[in-house]
């Protein structure tokens, strides 16, 4: 019974690869391993050394020598297992250095909503932790990266972090590591074996092209004159689908010279064959092709098609024809495809091979029309995900949103820069993947800067201040969110619009509620004060106040009242087929069912509420949802059940900043379950189960 309330999330690479998406994530962390890791014994039997004797090892090399294939390699072996993880941070789609500790947290699943400082938050929840931390791809921001790899050691003794990097973080305490191109010298070299594997993928036939000796010593020499850098040469096996093996070494040797231009030779040799080697992939390309690889740099991580059809289309690429070019530059190796679960594919291209696309991009003078498009891809996406949220798709959306978070980023960055009003009104549209989706503190810094930004009459502002004002609930802001409440209900007034006035009023209702005092709340969000606002019966104001007033009448121990408010909302719930708020509702049923002393009910109404909360990975709500649990299993006489979900949900409180939301009626609901819980099996029993309880994962 416990350990169904353990939760879990879930977080590939050839030459120098990326992690898929999270919802593609094996337990702890780490991107799934992808099949055929060729070579580099001895790196890894060093490697795995280095993580069990040094703090901080940083894999340098250049671009598509295989670092990050490396480094998941070694942590994914069973001897590099923490007691609190091994975790995988991609830093590769991150272009603002002030999300940097966000997804650090946010990887390691810490979604803070308090108003402290988050480097703070990440080091002292890390502070008595055991865990391997991966940050790969740091070289774009690699000061900002010592500076917090530095903070986050010196807090934390259990901590060994693992960079890849295509320089050293020059850390005092930094172990560098140099990862060498793979060897190319006999008949059965590394580089061989690789550049055979990515042939024989292209083109099956290939195969007799490296069973003649002849032939052999000629693939030999072509991964010479390509430094058995692995990218390099598997772009070059891709080739093998068109080309005979001689036909290969001829053109590649051919073109190479022509290839090194101004740019490269200035480079090391190793860099220089590395972007000469995709210089070569890109000239072999069809024009229609190189565009599309151009366009496609835009993209900072994975996208899916619908998005590239739209951002890349223009001039000879027509809509029609981006699908069928993509799945060309796929085969080319140029992307790479993933079939994500519940995603569908998506594709994304390699850092080398994007920075590349995007110098082509640049020389085109279509950087700032090709990031405009994509920018309003992704604003067009996040309207859609806020009409669709209260609906039958919410979990669907839950999960978009959370894959396309890097999009998302990129596409605010941009427009906060060239059209605040429009990043304004998509940093409004997406307040439920802040305040819902765990990613508070990002979402009230973008919402502050666009409010800066855009002026006062621009289509989002209300929105926008309300959804500023959410976010300053969630982190104790309580000063904050009453005067946005009180700036959003003059808005309101101003436009007689219906939702704005709900939207206020649950916003003014919840920062008075969460401090104690339900009877204001109850006078701002009750059944009066609502029809009064008038606005459709399942808009998304009014459930939210209907929510507040369950929560208010329960404060004010009218559980009566408070069930049949929260049944209406359920029922309203469940025929707009919308999960989350339906949990909350939920919630408060089993409330007033624990203080009706109905605890078999309360225990079967949070039941329902933690399943709701599970598929949205809502952390608030798994963490009130443990310690209601925790208090009906008390009163029906299990301590030491109670004692664990007590336990579980004190480590689920750590991972949200502010145990009980700083609620004292939300803490009295625990401490509640805490004394009956020691009063059945005793203090000694009541650590002991509550130990095992917080040291179940919440990642």
């Amino acid at each position: 019974m416990f350990g169904e309330y353990s939760f879990n999330n879930r977080r590939a690479d050839s030459a120098d690869g990326d992690p898929g998406p999270a919802e593609d994530r094996a337990p702890g962390g780490l991107p799934p391993e992808p099949a055929g890791f060729i070579g580099r014994e001895d790196e890894l039997a060093g490697l795995h050394c280095l993580l069990h004797t040094r703090r901080l090892i940083t894999l340098t090399g250049v671009g598509g020598v295989g670092k990050s294939r490396l480094a998941l390699r070694a942590v994914a072996d069973g001897e590099q297992a923490r007691p609190d993880g091994v975790w995988w941070v991609d830093l590769s789609p991150l272009r603002d250095p002030s999300l940097l500790t966000m997804t650090v947290a946010h990887a390691v699943g810490l979604a803070d909503h308090s108003a402290r400082p988050l480097d703070e938050e990440l080091c002292a929840w890390m502070a008595d932790r055991e865990l391997l931390l991966v940050l790969d791809t740091c070289e774009h921001m690699v000061a900002e990266c010592r500076h917090l790899v530095g903070e986050l050691l010196q807090s934390a003794p259990g901590l060994t972090v693992l960079v890849t990097s295509r320089e050293p973080l020059a850390s005092p305490c930094e172990q560098v590591v140099e990862i060498r191109p793979l060897p190319c010298e006999g008949p059965d070299s590394d580089a061989l074996a690789l550049f055979r594997a990515a042939a024989l993928a292209a083109a099956p036939d290939a195969a007799t092209a490296f069973d003649d000796p002849g032939r052999a010593a000629l693939a030999a020499q072509v991964c010479r004159r390509l430094d058995g850098i692995p990218l390099a040469l598997e772009l070059a096996g891709a080739r093998l689908r068109m080309w005979t093996l001689e036909q290969m070494a001829q053109r590649l040797g051919a073109r190479f010279d022509v290839l090194s231009d101004d740019r490269a030779s200035t480079l090391m040799p190793r860099h220089r064959t590395m972007r000469t080697a995709i210089g070569w992939s890109h000239e072999l390309c069809e024009p229609v092709e190189r565009l599309l690889w151009a366009r496609l740099s835009v993209f900072t991580g994975d996208f899916d098609v619908a998005a590239a059809r739209t951002v890349c289309s223009g001039g000879p690429l027509s809509a029609a024809r981006v699908e069928r070019v993509l799945a060309a530059l796929v085969a080319k190796s140029v992307v790479r495809r993933t079939q994500e679960r519940g995603a569908g594919a998506r594709y994304r291209m390699l850092d080398t091979i994007r920075e590349y696309g995007h110098d082509w991009l640049a020389e085109l003078g279509e950087v700032c029309t090709v990031a405009d498009r994509h920018a309003h891809w992704y604003a067009a996406l996040s309207r859609a995900a806020d009409r669709g949220w209260m609906g039958p798709r919410q979990v669907d959306w839950y999960r978009r949103m959370t894959i396309e978070h890097p999009q998302l980023r990129t596409a605010l960055e941009h427009l906060l820069g060239t059209d605040p009003a429009a990043a304004l009104e998509t940093a409004g549209a997406l307040w439920f993947f802040w305040f819902s989706c765990g990613h508070v503190h990002e979402g009230r810094g973008f919402l502050e800067r666009a409010l800066r930004a855009a002026p006062q009459q621009a289509q989002g502002y209300a929105q926008g201040v309300w959804a500023l004002g959410m976010t300053a609930v969630l982190q104790g802001d309580m000063d904050a969110a009453r005067r946005l409440g009180e700036e959003c209900s003059r808005i309101a007034e101003r436009t007689a619009d219906p939702e704005a006035r709900l939207r206020a009023a649950h916003l003014l209702s919840v920062s008075l509620l969460l401090p104690g005092d339900p009877e204001r709340a109850l006078e701002l969000a009750g059944p009066r004060a609502r029809a009064r606002a008038g606005g459709r019966e399942d808009s998304t104001g009014l459930l939210l106040c209907r929510l507040v007033t369950c929560y208010a009448l329960c404060d004010l121990e009218r559980y009566e009242e408070a069930a049949q408010e929260a049944r209406g909302l359920r029922e309203a719930c469940a025929d707009l087929d919308e999960r989350w708020l339906r949990a909350y509702a939920d919630y408060v049923l089993a409330v007033a069912a624990l203080g009706l002393g109905h605890h078999e009910e309360a225990s079967w109404h949070v039941r329902a509420m933690l399943s709701g909360k599970r598929l949205l990975g809502d952390r608030i709500g798994i963490a009130l949802g443990l310690d209601l649990l925790a208090a009906a299993v008390a009163a029906l006489g299990d301590g030491e059940l109670a004692a664990r979900l007590l336990g579980t949900g004190h480590a689920w409180w750590r991972t949200v900043g502010r145990p009980q939301m700083g609620s004292p009626s939300l803490t009295a609901v625990r401490e509640q379950g805490e004394r009956q819980a020691r009063a059945a099996i005793g203090d000694a029993a009541f650590e002991s189960a509550f130990r095992g309880g917080a040291a179940a994962p919440t990642g």
